[in-house]
This record gives C-alpha cells, sequence and structure tokens, in this order.
C-alpha cells in the first residue's frame, strides 16, 4: 500500500496485483471445511461448492453425526477427496496431523454446540477435533442450533474461548429453526459463510490474531429513499456492496458488527446484526444508536441530501401532463453530526466518511474530496470516483483514502472485499493500541 501527496484522479483506477480472492496467481488455498451433526449440514455442500468454485481446494471432514445427514460418498464426490471420520482410516499418513498443517483455513459448517464444546476442551475424540488440534492456521465456527442452546452460559463461555485464541466464530442468524422455531441459531446464508472465508483468507497470517477482536464496528450502506408518495421516491444508484464487503471484513477480523442497511437488496452478511431502514431520517437514527459505543463508524451508505417537504400519503396524478413542482427541504448530515458529538461518544473511536465522487466544474474528484474532509473533518475520508465500471452497483472498486493529518493512501482498482481490508487495516492503525499497517 502505497502513502502520499496525489494530484488528479488518475491514480483512482488501475490493475490489482491480486485476483478477486485475495490469491496470488496460481495458487489454491486449502481449504479443510468441517462438518459437525447438525440439521443444517446439508448447507454445507453449498459452501463446498461455492469454495470450489472460486478455485479453493477443499477437503471435507465430517464428524460421525453428520455422516446421518449428508453421505460420505457425496462430500467426496463434490470435493474430489475422501471424506473420512476417524484417524484410522490412512493411518500411515497420520491424517489428523497431516491435515491440520496443511490448511491455510478450517472452516466449521455448521458448528454445532457439541463440536465447539469439544473444540473449547481440546478434545481430540474424531478426525475433525484432531485437526483443530493440529492446525496453525485461521479457523472459522459458522454456529447452527436451537436458540436456547445458542444462549445456554456454557455455550457462550465456550464461544469466548474459541475468540479469545482467535478463532472468529461467526454470530448465526436470527429465522426459521428446525420445526416450527424461531429465533437467534439459524446457519447464517451458505453464499456469505463462504463470502467470510474467503475474507480470512485474504487476510493471511494476520487472522489468526484478529486486530478488531472486541471492538464494536458499526457501518452503514445502501442508498436512502425519500419518498413523494407511496410508490414514488429520490433516490439513488447505491448497491450496499461496499458497505456489505466492510461488514464481512470486519467479521472476519473479530468485531461485533452492526450493519446499518438503506435499501439493499444482498443477503444479510454473516455474523452481522442487521438494521434496516430507508430514508436518511431512519438511518441518522440507527446510526446515532449504534454509534454510542462504536469504535469504528464507517459512513459508507449514500444518504440524499434532499427530501420532500410534503409526502402525501396517495399516488400524485399529473394534471394536464403538466409535472407539479416538487418542494425540497434538506436532509441532517448524518457525517457532520457525527463529527460534531465525537466528544460524546468512546474515547479513540475511528469515524469514516465515503465521497463518491464524478469531478465537474468545481475541482477533480481528489479536488472535492480534500474539500468533503476540510468541511466534515473525519479520521478517514474515502474518496471513490463513480461511473466507468467502478463505485455503485458493480463488484469492483478503486479509491484514494485521505487522512486528517494529511496523508493519503491509494487503493488501485480491486474487488470491493479487498479493498474494505485495506481500509480496515488503516482503520486498525487508528485506534488505541493498534500499529502501522
Amino acid at each position: 500500500m502505497s502513502a502520499g501527496s496525489l494530484d488528479g484522479a488518475e491514480s483512482l483506477t488501475g490493475a490489482g496485483s491480486q485476483d478477486d480472492h485475495g490469491r496470488e496467481s496460481g495458487h489454491r488455498p486449502r481449504v479443510v471445511l468441517g462438518v459437525a451433526g447438525g440439521i443444517a449440514a446439508y448447507k454445507a455442500l453449498e459452501v463446498l461448492r461455492r469454495l470450489t468454485e472460486t478455485g479453493h481446494d477443499v477437503r471435507v471432514v465430517p464428524t460421525p453425526s453428520a455422516l446421518r445427514f449428508v453421505g460420505e460418498t457425496t462430500f467426496a464426490a463434490l470435493s474430489g477427496h475422501p471424506a473420512h471420520t476417524d484417524v484410522w482410516s490412512d493411518a500411515d499418513e497420520v491424517a489428523h496431523v497431516r491435515i491440520g498443517r496443511e490448511a491455510d483455513l478450517v472452516l466449521i459448517v455448521p458448528a454445532t454446540a457439541d463440536l465447539m464444546a469439544r473444540a473449547a476442551a481440546g478434545r481430540a475424540d474424531d478426525l475433525l477435533t484432531g485437526t483443530l488440534l493440529t492446525a496453525r492456521c485461521p479457523v472459522v465456527y459458522a454456529p447452527a442450533m436451537h436458540t436456547e442452546m445458542w444462549e445456554h452460559p456454557a455455550t457462550r463461555a465456550n464461544v469466548a474461548t474459541l475468540r479469545e485464541r482467535g478463532a472468529v466464530v461467526i454470530e448465526p442468524a436470527v429465522g426459521r429453526l428446525t420445526g416450527p422455531d424461531s429465533g437467534a441459531g439459524r446457519l447464517p446464508e451458505p453464499a456469505e459463510i463462504a463470502a467470510v472465508a474467503r475474507a480470512v483468507l485474504a487476510l493471511g497470517p494476520r487472522a489468526a490474531a484478529p486486530d478488531l477482536a472486541g471492538r464494536h464496528v458499526l457501518v452503514s450502506a445502501g442508498g436512502t429513499r425519500e419518498h413523494l408518495d407511496p410508490v414514488r421516491f429520490l433516490g439513488n444508484s447505491s448497491s450496499g456492496r461496499q458497505g456489505y464487503a466492510l461488514a464481512r471484513a470486519a467479521v472476519a477480523r473479530g468485531a461485533r458488527v452492526t450493519l446499518v442497511a438503506a435499501n439493499v437488496a444482498l443477503p444479510d452478511p454473516a455474523g452481522a446484526a442487521v438494521v434496516r431502514v430507508t430514508s436518511a431520517l431512519q438511518l441518522r437514527e440507527a446510526v446515532h444508536t449504534a454509534a454510542a459505543d462504536a469504535d469504528v463508524v464507517v459512513m459508507a451508505a449514500a444518504v440524499a441530501d434532499f427530501r420532500p417537504a410534503k409526502q402525501v400519503n396517495h399516488k400524485i396524478k399529473k394534471e394536464a401532463g403538466v409535472p407539479a413542482p416538487i418542494e425540497l427541504e434538506a436532509n441532517p448530515d448524518v457525517l457532520a453530526e457525527l463529527v460534531a458529538t465525537r466528544s460524546t461518544r468512546p474515547a479513540g473511536q475511528v469515524l469514516v466518511g465515503f465521497a463518491a465522487e464524478t469531478g465537474g466544474p468545481d475541482g477533480d474528484v481528489l479536488t472535492l474530496g480534500r474539500a468533503k474532509l476540510a468541511r466534515k473533518p473525519a479520521d478517514l475520508l474515502v474518496v471513490n470516483e463513480v461511473g466507468s465500471g467502478l463505485g455503485f452497483e458493480v463488484d469492483h472498486n478503486a479509491a484514494v483514502v485521505l487522512a486528517a493529518d494529511g496523508s493519503a493512501t491509494t487503493i488501485e482498482r480491486t474487488s470491493k472485499d479487498l479493498l474494505a481490508h485495506r481500509l480496515l487495516d488503516l482503520v486498525a492503525a487508528r485506534l488505541p493500541g493498534g500499529s502501522s499497517p
């Protein structure tokens, strides 16, 4: 990552040196996919498919109980590797040692209360728990169980123990469980679990010591809508992809994440608590509430500057083909409010703003970004040029991150997931006790 004085917008675009999943060319990350014996075991097949399709070499290690839900043949056929459960198979290879040593990541889907209890206690009574003891790579657990089991003090203590040892334990989703029950304990969506796995792999060795563990990270994402009537609104083209990538990256780095999502049609990021909003006023309330105890606030949402001065509760009809004038009033500037009130929140809170710019008569992209940072002195301001395949509604982005101390860091064109990690490198360095990226 380079830092220094930048002129113009040329440095906002360019080819990245890594692929979209953070891999060096030609390297196939080795993933051990552990599958515990829960009803959600069948969803591990979708995680397996998504990882193999993105070039990962996946070895499935199920527990004996997992094979009651999904057969060994299915795991073997989809992964291209045998799927043994005990240390007696291929004993000459000492499989539990070899598999653990060779892995770049161990991912447990689903992680049952029993599996996490055995892992926390250091048990090694099957191939999977033996592999967990020998692995020196990052470990990610995706829990799935009934709400009462997830909330039990024993489970909470085991989760805390695993996190203290450097493991990433994703918070389960809230929703339909086995049978008619609903609540916390549902396995997150397989696509999001696979995304967290790729995010952890992108961190490399640093994932073994999550730099945001114990921190609360607040991210806003998407674009607000300001309704004129029940069917029409003023809005923008933000898809929320960059904010969601930031939430996933923060989860992968051990943070407790609150995501304020404005009109985003994406699956909830695994492990993040999602607060859904529509308008700028709703986003403002949700952000101020969550920011009260946040260590990091990242304002990635595209918040409407104006809203209709009057809303009606029926569809507005056109009159003789002449559009009715729309009177607008200003929305609160949420980032400016956060800057102005930061003394009321935790000391050392890192505040990050975003500036999506196109350039124009008032200056180029970076000139406009510097002017915004002068008006709203956040710790960091992410300036990104939108259009030409960057910014809104695409999977790639590029940015220059301006800092309050006058420094600037270029992030060349890359996936939004990798850009999120590079931004969080800068954030982590500014937290109390943080170190330079």
